[in-house]
């Protein structure tokens, strides 16, 4: 008895393990690793959370459950893709007014009223 032909496969993407350090995704016959610590915010979702990724274009993952996207480029060079900005702002911001008269207020307590 033979077994029927193989049929197309029903992802583009998918899940294939999971680890403590990260997870490893099947794309296009290439397995790719996505560690917790370059991308923290798939660290505490569920598996079926985690394991719901679309292929919408070859170059771009969706989860729509986490309503994460990723370029497939951030997995090939995280360090291309920093998580923090580099950039400094100009100058500090500073509190507003209205603010500033509230610390003060609080600073000096709330003493007798008359």
């Amino acid at each position: 008895m033979r077994s029927a032909a193989r049929g197309r496969p029903t992802s583009d993407v998918e899940v294939t393990n999971v680890s403590q350090h990260g997870f490893w995704l099947l794309m296009n016959s290439r397995e790719l690793f996505v560690p917790f610590k370059e991308f923290p915010w798939f660290r505490e979702v569920s598996i079926g959370a985690l394991c719901n990724v679309e292929l919408p274009h070859p170059s771009h993952l969706h989860w729509p459950d986490l309503d994460v996207d990723l370029a497939v480029e951030s997995l090939e060079h995280p360090k291309r893709f920093p998580l923090l900005s580099r950039v400094r702002p100009n100058k500090p911001l500073q509190p507003t007014r209205a603010a500033q008269a509230n610390r003060k207020r609080a600073r000096q307590g709330s003493g007798p009223r008359g």
